[in-house]
């Protein structure tokens, strides 16, 4: 009878704790990040403007972030331009400083991508230099570059991952505020659209902001998944290429190890 009893006690004890187990999530349930993944996400860099300059001047990129999720805390993490696109692309500034000419071996998201199974193209408008088209730096990504002219009118044929790269004129950089918004409006509002309606996302951000206003820019976040409004967590390169990492369960990248990925903008 006592044997009896230890074992049914015993049972008891192992279906409490089974019960508990369903209502605590485990650790390693609470680490998994909580992200969508998107048929395809497109990366667009602008350059050189501050939050406020693109608050106030950028009225096509503005009307995105109002139906987006628009980040009040973005971050660039360097100057000058180069070390900031090393940083969305690689993880790390690759310890660069300046806009010269590198070479490195480091692993990126075109290769992390790859290795998964899933593709990468760096769309670049003909005059964007060097220094914006981080690809060009990495021996396994040199590959990985088209002209603008190719990106696909049928978005269903689009890489799982793209950057597009505007050239000095329509970047922001040289041509001023409201003509690299209408360049914006003109090559990718049909692709915002198609957004709302898929499993697509569409990110805008900059490469850096300015020293008046401690590095800050402008990101957004659009598509279907995207929970509208204005989202105040500090996010900068790093977040945003650690929560596309999240996405395709790539490995980390440099720096965006440890990062938690941007999780509370999704429906």
């Amino acid at each position: 009878m006592i044997k009896k009893l230890n074992h049914l006690f015993a049972a008891a004890l192992a279906s409490a704790a089974a019960v508990l187990s369903l209502c605590a999530p485990s650790s390693a349930l609470a680490e998994t990040p909580s992200v969508p993944r998107p048929n395809h996400v497109v990366v667009v860099v602008m350059e050189n403007r501050s939050y406020i300059e693109i608050r106030d001047n950028a009225p096509f990129i503005n009307d995105l972030a109002a139906r987006g999720a628009l980040f009040t805390r973005s971050f660039a993490v360097s100057h000058p331009s180069q070390p900031n696109y090393f940083a969305l692309f690689s993880g790390s500034t690759q310890g660069v400083e300046d806009n010269n000419s590198y070479t490195f071996t480091a692993p990126t998201l075109a290769s992390a991508l790859r290795a998964k199974g899933y593709s990468f193209t760096g769309y670049v408008e003909r005059g964007s230099p060097r220094k914006h088209n981080p690809w060009e730096s990495f021996v396994n990504s040199t590959d990985a570059e088209r002209d603008l002219a190719q990106f696909p009118s049928d978005f269903s044929k689009l890489p799982t991952v793209s950057f597009v790269i505007p050239n000095l004129e329509n970047d922001m950089h040289d041509g001023g505020i409201k003509q690299g918004d209408a360049w914006l409006r003109r090559h990718l509002a049909d692709y915002a659209a198609w957004c709302m309606r898929t499993h697509d996302l569409l990110i805008v951000t900059f490469d850096e902001g300015d020293d008046k206003s401690k590095n800050q820019i402008f990101t957004l976040f659009y598509g279907g998944a995207v929970r509208s409004g204005r989202y105040g967590e500090r996010i900068d390169h790093y977040t945003v290429l650690r929560t596309i990492e999240a996405m395709y369960d790539l490995p980390t990248l440099g720096k965006t190890a440890g990062i938690r990925p941007i999780e509370g903008i999704w429906k």
